[in-house]
């Protein structure tokens, strides 16, 4: 349910990085070698490498009790939290001219952790806008309802978004995608196993309270309508949009989720839609739309005249009443936690301040960067990093000309497209402004204006070219992305920090931590969706005919290669949805390895700390990956995330490439060892 307006990247990709060491900046620095611990020596490095490198390590790792995980990747996020915490605690207690960034940040902070005054307001702050569904006399009126709630971030029926034109890059238009759900996927609403039952009941449940909460569920034409009754309503009519949806599979086929319309086409298509009236009160000035997923407003045409508009008002006031919980008393978060707690195994509500800092961070995130910059950031990674970069793409362009499958016409396409690539390392050239008036007493005000303020940033890029200086993730946070539609990839600083990169470790670390998600984004470039786009991000075919039937052939190797692991025993990765991860994590650690094995250290044959340099650089790979979670956590992952779960982002690569053989004499006979025929190699 809840979403918020922004400028797409396209098919993003996100995960947690840092940054390596170039041989040539890092020469005067003086290396203290890290010291791999948590090896675990009973399980051979070729029965099972991630748990050789860490066993010893998750079996004495402890998830707190708010996190549904422990460890590097993502979960670097929760110490980086502490750090912008840091900020915030201090700016907020300060006095600060009005309009500052210190100001906004401290303000807006210290307006939520006011929590004795949210709970005193009560509803008082949305009972205006649960007043205007109550008013809702038509489908027209219901629409236009909807669509001015997207300008606050409630997606509850319609989901435009801005970004370029998949065939025409330097323009940005109007895209619209399914969405009205409440559950995390649409196959949620129709699996039966026991897992998903309880997710369904418990989402159930947290519907049903929020009507209680409101006292609102009797408010329509059915006066005896209880609060469960009128959460089974919701669900209800949320299962027969779902019924429309595309699969989380179905949407990575690029050509088939891009459909360009025309306004007047879309009014013929659809009676019961007013896209007019709609685009004009999204303010949107435009005469077509891409209609990504067009069979689930398909779906929701002609349910606009199949089911009650009663209906709809309980469907739409449900789903607002959600996309304002978390700004609500006490008792809504507690609604809210109870249900996500089922899908994620968290077994304690996180404080309140974490939820803030959270909170800043998506709100008003690019604000609280450059607090974080100036204050954690070393400007010397930012230069080192893009050295780094550099030297990743000169190993690519190596292996794209070396490449024995892929003829030379290709390879020079190839060769174009990556030295295309824009670089954004640390945090924006320009840095993004907040016109908002941010006041420390009224919180639920505070976050309906960032929301508006960050519609209308976007909106008013609509009909111009992309601002290629724009960021899709604020500067502090631990991820890393390629963005297909612009040819970028996106290092920011938080990201650049142990275990992914360290000053003073060792080239051989460095290069198989940093370096693997380095090549890991360079290869996004190149896998199954990013092949499809051109050097200048438009979805145009520069292969020719024979190369791309060779290179799909590749890739569907690699799909059923990772349908074949598990989790939990008997989980199967979904390996036609995580093909894309899949394949860059494969071509990002042949990148790396090429890459460390120019610079002298890699030349060399010295060992550190027992090992060969080689086996440090794997090692790395694995430790970079070390994370422990809750099942409940890992189920839902596998089943709607795009990347393999780090286990099999360790050894699902290292069982396709022999250098790690060699470096670990893995020999038939070891459970992960695969013949030189069976080992898929793509980049």
């Amino acid at each position: 349910m809840k979403r918020l307006f922004y400028i797409s990247l396209l098919t993003v990709i996100m995960f947690s990085c840092d940054k390596d060491s170039l041989q040539t900046k890092s020469a005067s620095v003086e290396k203290k070698p890290v010291v791999f611990d948590g090896i675990d020596n009973s399980i051979a490095p070729g029965d099972n490498f991630y748990n050789h490198v860490n066993k010893n390590w998750y079996d004495n790792a402890v998830i707190a009790d708010d996190q549904v995980g422990v460890g590097a990747y993502r979960f670097l996020n929760i110490p980086q939290q502490g750090k912008l915490k840091n900020i915030l605690e201090e700016v907020s207690v300060q006095k600060h001219k009005k309009g500052s960034v210190e100001q906004m940040v401290g303000d807006f902070y210290a307006s939520g952790m006011d929590t004795l005054s949210i709970d005193k307001r009560g509803i008082e702050p949305i009972q205006p806008i649960l007043n205007e569904v109550n008013k809702i006399d038509s489908v027209s009126d219901l629409l236009t309802f909807v669509a001015q709630q997207v300008k606050t971030g409630d997606y509850s029926m319609l989901s435009p978004y801005i970004s370029p034109d998949q065939k025409n890059s330097q323009l940005n238009i109007l895209h619209f995608s399914q969405t009205g759900l409440g559950l995390p996927d649409r196959d949620y609403y129709f699996n039966e196993d026991a897992s998903s039952v309880a997710i369904q009941e418990a989402y159930k449940t947290y519907v049903t309270k929020l009507f209680e909460l409101t006292g609102e569920y009797n408010a329509f034409a059915k006066p005896d309508l209880s609060a469960v009754e009128s959460a089974e309503t919701t669900y209800n009519l949320e299962k027969q949009l779902a019924e429309a949806h595309k699969t989380r599979i179905e949407r990575r086929v690029i050509q088939e989720n891009y459909n360009k319309l025309s306004v007047a086409d879309l009014d013929k298509r659809h009676a019961n839609i007013d896209w007019l009236a709609i685009l004009e009160t999204l303010g949107a000035d435009v005469d077509s739309v891409d209609v990504r997923q067009t069979a689930y407003y398909d779906k929701l045409d002609t349910m606009l005249k199949s089911v009650p508009l009663a209906d709809w008002k309980t469907y739409v006031k449900a789903h607002t009443i959600s996309s304002y919980d978390n700004l609500l008393p006490t008792a809504f978060q507690d609604a809210s936690f109870a249900y996500s707690k089922v899908i994620s195994g968290q077994s304690e509500l996180q404080s309140r301040s974490k939820r803030m800092v959270r909170n800043v961070d998506q709100m008003i995130g690019f604000a609280l960067g450059q607090l974080y910059v100036k204050r954690y950031f070393d400007e010397a990674a930012k230069e080192r990093a893009l050295d780094l970069v550099n030297n990743f793409q000169i190993a690519l362009e190596k292996r794209i000309k070396n490449l024995e499958w892929m003829s030379d016409s290709t390879k020079v396409k190839a060769v174009e497209k990556l030295y295309a690539i824009n670089k954004k390392i640390g945090y924006p050239d320009v840095w993004r402004t907040y016109d908002v008036s941010i006041d420390r007493s009224q919180f639920f005000e505070n976050v309906v204006a960032l929301s508006k303020d960050s519609y209308n940033y976007n909106l008013k890029q609509l009909n111009k070219p992309p601002n290629r200086g724009e960021w899709g993730t604020t500067p502090s946070t631990v991820t890393a992305y390629y963005n297909p539609s612009l040819n970028e990839i996106v290092f920011p600083a938080g990201i650049l920090q142990a275990p992914y990169f360290d000053l003073y470790a060792d080239d051989a670390v460095n290069y198989g931590g940093i370096g693997m998600v380095l090549g890991h984004e360079f290869t996004h470039a190149f896998d199954d969706q990013g092949a499809q786009y051109d050097k200048d991000g438009n979805v145009k075919n520069w292969w020719t005919e024979e190369d791309y039937t060779k290179f799909k052939a590749k890739t569907q190797q690699i799909t059923d290669q990772y349908y074949n692991f598990t989790v939990l025993d008997s989980v199967h990765l979904k390996g036609s949805l995580t093909v894309g991860e899949n394949t860059a994590d494969n071509g990002g650690i042949a990148i790396a390895y090429d890459a460390f094995k120019i610079t002298p250290q890699g030349k060399s044959d010295t060992t550190i700390g027992g090992f060969t340099l080689d086996q440090r650089f794997f090692m790395s790979i694995a430790r970079i990956w070390r994370v422990k979670t809750r099942d409940e956590y890992l189920r839902n992952y596998v089943a709607t995330d795009p990347h393999s779960p780090p286990v099999w982002r360790v050894n699902g690569p290292l069982m396709n490439f022999t250098p790690f053989y060699n470096a670990f004499d893995v020999k038939e006979g070891d459970e992960n060892f695969r013949t030189e025929e069976e080992r898929v190699r793509i980049w």
